[in-house]
């Protein structure tokens, strides 16, 4: 394990809508991610607070990115699929101290043939 400058990024999106997360990420760096399917359990005074109708199923895309990158995945999946959005996300970053298994973008030099 290596210490890092990394971030996992939780987007919490109404089912269906995850690969879309996916795809806004990957256009601002983001590598990959996994999709966990989930469901949601805020009370309807959450929902009348957000302005929202909850969905109960739910999904998790989590990735893990380099720090220099999250402002801009977190900022993009903000605009096009926040709460305000029919996927209707939320999005947050936390630290991630050690990161194991991640493989850097290969040198072509280094890739057989």
């Amino acid at each position: 394990m290596t210490t890092n400058n990394h971030e996992v990024i939780f987007a919490i999106v109404n089912s269906g809508y995850a690969e879309e997360v996916m795809d806004v990420a990957r256009e601002n760096g983001a590598r990959g991610g996994t999709i966990i399917n989930a469901r949601g359990v805020a009370g309807e005074e959450a929902a009348a607070f957000f302005g929202i109708t909850l969905h109960a199923e739910k999904e998790i895309l989590m990735m893990v990115v380099d720090k220099s990158i999250r402002d801009d995945i977190l900022n993009a999946i903000y605009k096009q699929m926040g709460m305000a959005k029919k996927a209707q996300g939320i999005a947050f970053s936390l630290p991630v101290s050690d990161v194991a298994g991640l493989v850097k973008d290969p040198d072509p030099k280094e890739i057989e043939e």
